[in-house]
């Protein structure tokens, strides 16, 4: 998963005509370093889509504009709009972070 460093490349990201997924975390989140040990595996069942990570605290303007409170959160932008979001709540299994993408892409 690719890294995102600056605000423009975020928003070129978002305005793909492809849906682009979103990881924002936090270095200091318990549930983001959770999350990182069953990711990979599901990158690989959806490695058709273009997938990166941003981190909130770095950002905080971005993570305000698209809602995101809690972390780890996974968002889906396809022509700079947001298509989905997976809040932190719902994002702790593999089985959560599944469901919610088979729903929208």
């Amino acid at each position: 998963m690719e890294k995102i460093t600056s605000a423009e490349q975020f928003s070129q990201l978002i305005g793909n005509d492809k849906e682009v997924l979103i990881k924002f975390f936090a270095d200091w989140c318990p549930d983001c370093t959770r999350m990182n040990f069953f990711i990979d595996e599901i990158l690989e069942e959806y490695k058709d889509y273009q997938w990166y990570e941003i981190n909130k605290d770095e950002f905080p303007e971005i993570a305000e504009k698209y809602q995101v409170m809690g972390i780890p959160s996974i968002l889906i932008f396809k022509n700079g709009e947001k298509l989905g979001h997976l809040h932190s709540a719902s994002a702790k299994t593999p089985d959560q972070v599944r469901e919610f993408l088979s729903e929208k892409l």
